[in-house]
């Protein structure tokens, strides 16, 4: 049979127009001369004869001749049929064979697969395994917008589509399920677009922090010939009135008094959880101090049980005036 195209391209006798696309794309991506500058002579002749056997291969009426007669019946030299018989390569009335196999110029069979006589742009010579080549759309033919040599074949996908997802901190501290409803468009078989509606489920997780990024693949809006995007929603934290979050940690700032700074007191909170939390005040508070209760901050995630700290800030409201007698009565008391 002389030369065996399915062996060249690695595929089977039952290859799929499919599978010869992929494996002639994956093949003379990576023998085409420009790409083996330091082997052009031994790479030349391999795209020649992977693009000779993927052009035979891929038409029909090739490939049949060439599965019944090999690479001689490509080239006509077959022998006359049985009487009463029929060849592809009769005229019909007995004369000479009129069917000869001519392979085209390899870099046309790539110019025309590819949809561009030079998909690598200015590339010259071979950087590293993992150089990345710009493409684009010509003649309809559809191209990987980036690509390297191990880049899996098929149509581009469409680039993701984040939301925001506003969530409280209370629901960061607790979790909660939040339900989203989505509409977009799909094709069906028969080709036709038309619009549904679908509910999403996100289980938010006791201590996940803004930014946190929650996928769900391929739920965008369907095209023909692209993958939809995946549809990616973005945890935000809306402001609370008494806390902010630092990291793992909770802040909170409490107002006191002159009296209580000096003498103490009892800070009172009520937890994003709902719980009553006293908090003794027994040293003098300066300006500046920060009381820091271990275990009351936000849950850790990746360490159940675990929660950051809560940290009391104090603001000290100091008294406007102070009549003479308190004065006085400061400066005994304080020794001043």
């Amino acid at each position: 049979m002389g030369v065996d195209y399915y062996n060249v391209l690695n595929v089977g006798r039952n290859a799929t127009e499919d599978d010869l696309k992929k494996a002639y794309r994956k093949l003379a991506m990576k023998w085409h001369p420009d790409k083996n500058p330091n082997n052009k002579k031994e790479a030349e002749a391999k795209f020649k004869q992977i693009s000779e056997a993927y052009e035979v291969l891929s038409d029909n009426q090739k490939r049949q001749i060439y599965d019944q007669y090999g690479e001689e019946g490509l080239k006509g030299q077959v022998p006359p049929p049985a009487a009463g018989g029929s060849s592809p390569f009769s005229n019909g009335g007995g004369g000479p064979n009129i069917f000869t196999f001519n392979p085209r110029n390899a870099e046309d069979v790539f110019a025309e697969f590819f949809g561009s006589s030079s998909p690598f742009g200015g590339f010259t010579s071979m950087g590293s395994r993992n150089s990345r080549f710009q493409e684009g759309m010509m003649g309809g033919t559809e191209m990987f917008r980036s690509f390297s040599e191990a880049a899996p074949a098929g149509p581009r996908k469409a680039a993701p589509v984040e939301n925001k997802l506003p969530c409280s901190l209370e629901e960061l501290y607790n979790g909660s399920t939040r339900k989203m409803k989505i509409s977009r468009n799909i094709v069906d078989a028969s080709g036709k677009s038309m619009s549904v509606e679908e509910i999403l489920t996100i289980e938010v997780k006791p201590g996940w922090k803004k930014g946190t990024k929650i996928t769900f693949p391929e739920k965008g809006n369907q095209q023909p010939n692209v993958v939809p995007a995946d549809l990616v929603f973005v945890i935000d934290e809306k402001p609370h009135n008494v806390y902010k979050r630092d990291g793992n940690d909770l802040v909170v700032t409490q107002k006191i008094s002159l009296v209580e700074a000096l003498t103490g007191g009892m800070v009172n909170l009520t937890t994003l959880d709902g719980r009553n939390l006293s908090i003794p005040i027994t040293d003098i508070v300066n300006p500046g101090t920060e009381k820091v209760v271990p275990n009351e901050g936000m849950p850790i995630g990746k360490e159940h049980g675990r929660k950051g700290n809560l940290r009391v800030k104090f603001d000290i409201k100091f008294p406007t005036r102070l009549t003479a007698e308190q004065k006085a009565g400061l400066k005994r008391l304080l020794g001043g």
